[in-house]
């Protein structure tokens, strides 16, 4: 786990430091008292920041490498870069999650007495969980607002979800697999909410992959491995297909994503393990972590969606 804080009433040193943790940059403040307070917390994929400006601050930055989401809890932050294709301001408020601005490209705004979390993780991921149409093209995001507000509270959610119950949680961030699981959903959050290059048809070729054969190949791999760090490219490597033939096949066979089935064979060994430990030693949430589930509410309501019962009850349980 890298920790990190940042407080200071100086622009010069706020400028020094965000330069330093985030993209080369220059800022400019309109207050005698340029109050700035950052914390990060990363681990393995992920990083979250808490940042807080007590003031309006300008800047004009290079670009970050990285997807960087935003979820603004007080305040509100301008974009004059014009990265979401409209001309002048666009401006986002409380409620409101998106993407700071293309991994690519420079950008430009106003920080207007906000309070906000941000959340990044490496373009890699993008491709991992969705390549694009044409093969070997990586996935471009093309918009910073959703795509409507629906997917608006789903990404908020699965920010807030890294941030609260993966790297505030010492038991969850120790956990490689837990934190790659957690960086695959918020990557699939990402394309599900906001617009992007891979939202085009499907390609003939990959619906011609799209066989029995490749699903046993697929379901081969992630029942063997599902103990490991494993992503869709991988599974797709094995099966010997694209990952979006693979995509097909699941959907198109079992009305799932090889994710979704990944999740489901997780929590069926996390279910095998209630069954076997001792309720004296074991605990639930220690079982669920161990398969990267770092939610225990949300485990609880997939165990007993599938169960139909508590995983507590299923820990206590003895012939």
């Amino acid at each position: 786990m890298e920790e990190l804080s940042f407080d200071s009433t100086s622009a010069e040193a706020t400028e020094e430091f965000l330069s330093t943790a985030y993209t080369p940059m220059r800022i400019g403040k309109s207050a005698a008292d340029a109050r700035t307070r950052i914390s990060r917390r990363a681990a393995g994929p992920l990083n979250v920041d808490r940042l807080s400006f007590g003031y309006d601050m300008a800047y004009d930055a290079e670009s970050l490498g990285r997807v960087c989401l935003l979820s603004i809890h007080a305040g509100t932050v301008v974009d004059r870069s014009g990265a979401d294709g409209e001309q002048g301001e666009t401006v986002f408020g409380p409620g409101e999650t998106f993407l700071i601005a293309p991994p690519d490209a420079p950008y430009r705004g106003e920080v207007r007495s906000a309070r906000y979390t941000i959340a990044m993780f490496d373009t890699a991921l993008l491709d991992a969980m969705a390549p694009a149409g044409a093969e070997g093209a990586p996935v471009r995001l093309t918009g910073l607002r959703t795509v409507d507000e629906a997917a608006n509270r789903q990404l908020g959610a699965a920010v807030a979800y890294v941030r609260d119950h993966v790297l505030d949680n010492p038991a969850a961030y120790g956990n490689e697999l837990l934190l790659t699981t957690a960086a695959q959903h918020l990557a699939a959050a990402t394309l599900a909410a906001l617009p992007h290059t891979g939202r085009t048809d499907p390609v003939p070729a990959d619906r011609t992959d799209a066989t029995p054969a490749t699903l046993r190949r697929a379901i081969a791999f992630v029942e063997a491995n599902a103990d490991r760090e494993i992503s869709l490219a991988d599974i797709a490597a094995a099966a010997f297909v694209t990952p979006r033939a693979l995509q097909y096949a699941f959907r198109r066979h079992l009305d799932t994503t090889p994710l979704g089935y990944l999740r489901r064979v997780r929590l069926d060994a996390a279910h095998r393990d209630l069954l076997a430990a001792d309720p004296a030693t074991a605990t639930v949430t220690g079982i669920a972590m161990h398969w990267g589930f770092a939610h225990p509410g949300h485990f609880a309501s997939l165990y007993r969606a599938a169960y139909g019962r508590s995983p507590g009850w299923t820990l206590r349980l003895r012939d």
